[in-house]
């Protein structure tokens, strides 16, 4: 073997030796910056292992991040101008702009479709057999397809439930179902993560109170068709119940807020550069018309409304929107957060209270009108009662002996707050008879509340967004606002759903 071979032999096995080295030195140094400098599985303030069943067994889960829910999407937060971008036509001046911040959050791709609803009402009917209101109480108001002076009745019959009309947007369902039905879908979609990480079993005989509610299993009131439990660390017990803190189960599926609405549907994520956004948009795509300008479909209507009087959908042989009513919910182009029809197509809810001066009265950093701020119920001893009926938790409004102390906020119900309660009303002094009063516009003394009082706003009055398949094109744009009461319906509102984004707000 020549010296130059013999060197080069050496030199290798040095290396070798010199590579645990490295990975060992790399390791101590990463789990030192990830722990305050206790290690990852050693507590920075006593020293003590994490995940240890020597010393008592505290578990601490490395969280890899937030997984995007069934029919999500990512849409990243940040600071943009709320309301109008162009002229108040309306001359309402219930939407100033005003600069604001939304935090990440996950929104439906589409609107909720006719067999989505389906599957809702479906479950409802087979789990629920003592209670058949509940299904009832849930159905779609297709009545509101009737038109005194039109031949609707067609869609009286077919819309909600003829295969045809699967993938168009529900309609004639009310802010309150549409709430409910963003409750059924958080407890469905976490009850089948359960089942893929192999915690529960397929459970089709759930019955009643009997049935998966994400807040009665991990309060302990629910227990299901246990497949196997994780493996416990306290040396107590030998297996445990998913915890909250584990970060399996997903947020609430809810409606979205006004301003997380109108920022996801602006999209302004496409046409911004670092943080310079080159242009304010009318519409949730560029420029000031409703046909696309890109080469490949220029022309081609971006979305759908109502171009003029009496013109649902053009002239036979080139429609304009190719849809004389609704459309499928992916029809048309997506906008830069990937979002189908946030403008047209049906109106969607959201989860504001409607005042006309939300914009000036609302906090700059997640915006939002309609807090009732409540807590579970409990027994004298201090554990939760038993779930209800339907096999949910039971919650009532904090009382004001309850929030004493606190410096932000002294009451439950925040809905009208600067706007019609006894801060706010230049009618009444400080009398006891003044006091609780939920009413927004206030005529007459403080004994009579009611008298000559008239408003269409009130604590149940809910906002909805986007523009329809029956409005002219101004109120597609994002920054339009109006207002109908949470438990009434119409035949061109729907709605989608929408989830907080937990830790960081980039996404995965």
């Amino acid at each position: 073997m020549t010296n130059y071979a013999i060197y080069k032999k050496q030199t290798d096995m040095n290396r070798l030796k010199f590579i645990p080295v490295l990975i060992i030195a790399l390791g101590f140094f990463t789990g030192c910056s990830m722990l305050g400098g206790g290690g990852k599985d050693v507590s920075s303030t006593t020293g003590w292992k994490y995940n240890s069943p020597e010393n008592g067994g505290f578990e601490v889960i490395q969280y890899a991040g937030q997984e995007t829910g069934p029919g999500l999407v990512f849409v990243e937060g940040g600071t943009f101008t709320m309301g109008r971008t162009e002229q108040d036509v309306m001359y309402d001046w219930n939407n100033v702009p005003r600069r604001v911040t939304v935090s990440s959050f996950y929104m439906d791709e589409t609107e909720i479709s006719n067999i989505d609803y389906r599957e809702y009402l479906y479950w409802l009917r087979r789990v629920y057999v003592s209670y058949p209101q509940v299904y009832s109480n849930a159905l779609p108001d297709t009545l509101v397809w009737r038109s005194a002076l039109a031949m609707n009745e067609p869609y009286v019959e077919t819309y909600f439930r003829h295969p045809a009309y699967n993938t168009y947007p529900i309609v004639g369902v009310s802010w309150t179902k549409a709430s409910d039905y963003c409750l059924w879908r958080t407890n469905r979609v976490n009850e089948q993560i359960l089942i893929d990480k192999g915690i529960l079993q397929v459970n089709p005989d759930q019955q009643d109170e009997e049935n998966f509610d994400t807040e009665s299993y991990l309060a302990g009131k629910y227990e299901g068709l246990v497949d196997k439990n994780l493996p416990s660390l306290n040396p107590n017990e030998e297996e445990r119940r998913v915890r909250f803190e584990d970060g399996y189960l997903l947020p609430k599926y809810r409606l979205p807020t006004e301003a997380e609405w109108e920022y996801a549907a602006l999209g302004y994520i496409g046409n911004s550069y670092d943080e310079r956004i080159t242009d304010r948009r009318q519409y949730p795509w560029d420029g000031h018309n409703v046909r696309n300008a890109n080469p490949n479909d220029r022309g081609k209507i971006m979305a759908n409304f109502k171009r003029g009087r009496g013109d649902m959908m053009g002239v036979a042989g080139a429609l304009n929107d190719n849809a004389e009513i609704t459309a499928d919910v992916n029809a048309y182009w997506p906008n830069d957060f990937g979002l189908y029809c946030m403008a047209g197509n049906v109106n969607e809810w959201v989860m504001d209270v409607y005042r006309p001066l939300s914009f000036d009265d609302v906090e700059d950093f997640r915006p939002f009108r309609g807090n009732v701020f409540k807590t579970k119920v409990r027994n004298p001893d201090g554990t939760l009662v038993n779930p209800d009926s339907l096999g949910r938790l039971k919650y009532r409004e904090i009382t004001e002996a309850e929030a004493l102390g606190r410096n932000n906020y002294s009451k439950a119900d925040y809905r009208n707050y600067k706007d019609g309660d006894l801060m706010s009303s230049l009618e009444f002094g400080d009398g006891e008879d003044a006091k609780g009063s939920d009413r927004m516009y206030f005529q007459g003394d403080a004994n009579n509340v009611n008298e000559g009082m008239s408003s269409l706003v009130t604590d149940k009055t809910r906002v909805y967004k986007g523009g329809s398949w029956r409005d002219r094109a101004f109120w597609l744009n994002p920054g339009t606002r109006r207002y109908l009461d949470q438990d009434a319906s119409t035949n061109d509102i729907g709605f989608r759903c929408a989830m907080n984004r937990v830790g960081s707000p980039k996404g995965n």
